[in-house]
C-alpha cells in the first residue's frame, strides 16, 4: 500500500501554495529548470504520449520579443519573473508513440484524425502543465500561471517553422509573500463533486 504525504508536504503544493504575481530577483538555475522538467514528465498522459513542449524564457532579449504577445499586467508580471515557461504542445506527438507507447500501434489513430490529435494534444499538455506546476512548488519555487496573451503572435514569434503550439504562460521564480492578495475562496465539495 502507498502511504499518502505528510501534512507539511500538502501544505507546500496545495493548501499554502499561492498563486503569485509578484516576484523577487532571485535567478533559476538551468539545472533546476532540468530537475523541473525531470519531475514533469513522469505524470501521467493519454498512452504516455507527453504532447507537452515548454520553452522557458529567461532572457531579456526573449522577453522583449514575448511582451508584444501579452495583455494588461501580465507584461510587468513576465519583466518581473526570473522565468517564464511558455507551456506548448507538439502538434506532432504522435511520432514519439511507437517509443512512448510500444505496446500497442496507436499511432495512426492521431496521425489521420486531426480532431484526435488536436483535442489529446490540448487536453494532456495542460494535465502535463499542471504537473509541472506542482513540480515547481515541490521544488521550492512559485508559480503564476497566465492566459492573457495573443496565441497566435507567440506562436509565430517563437514556434515559426515547428509544429509546436502555445497552450498557457506559467511564471516560475521566488513570489514576494508581500504582494499577494486575500486568499480567494474554493467551492465546497457540496458545490463542486457529486458521488453516483
Amino acid at each position: 500500500m502507498r502511504h499518502s504525504l505528510a501534512p507539511s508536504a500538502l501544505n507546500l503544493l496545495f493548501t499554502e501554495a499561492r498563486t503569485h504575481h509578484a516576484w523577487t530577483p532571485e535567478k533559476i538555475s538551468e539545472e533546476t529548470l532540468r530537475q523541473l522538467y525531470d519531475l514533469t514528465k513522469w505524470g501521467p498522459t493519454a498512452v504516455n504520449a507527453g504532447p507537452m513542449r515548454v520553452l522557458f524564457i529567461r532572457s531579456e532579449a526573449a522577453k522583449e520579443k514575448l511582451y508584444p504577445a501579452l495583455m494588461g499586467s501580465n507584461v510587468a508580471q513576465v519583466r518581473a519573473a526570473p522565468v517564464t515557461a511558455i507551456i506548448a504542445y507538439d502538434e506532432r506527438f504522435y511520432e514519439h508513440l511507437p517509443r512512448l507507447f510500444p505496446h500497442a500501434d496507436v499511432r495512426g489513430m492521431f496521425e489521420s484524425n486531426s480532431e484526435a490529435r488536436d483535442s489529446t494534444a490540448f487536453r494532456n499538455s495542460s494535465l502535463q502543465g499542471a504537473y509541472l506546476m506542482i513540480a515547481a512548488r515541490a521544488l521550492g519555487l512559485d508559480v503564476g500561471p497566465m492566459s492573457g496573451f495573443d496565441s497566435a503572435k507567440v506562436d509565430e514569434t517563437f514556434f515559426q517553422g515547428t509544429f509546436w503550439k502555445s497552450n498557457f504562460l506559467c511564471n516560475l521564480g521566488y513570489g514576494d509573500d508581500s504582494k499577494l492578495f486575500p486568499r480567494g475562496e474554493r467551492l465546497s465539495f457540496e458545490e463542486a463533486c457529486r458521488i453516483l
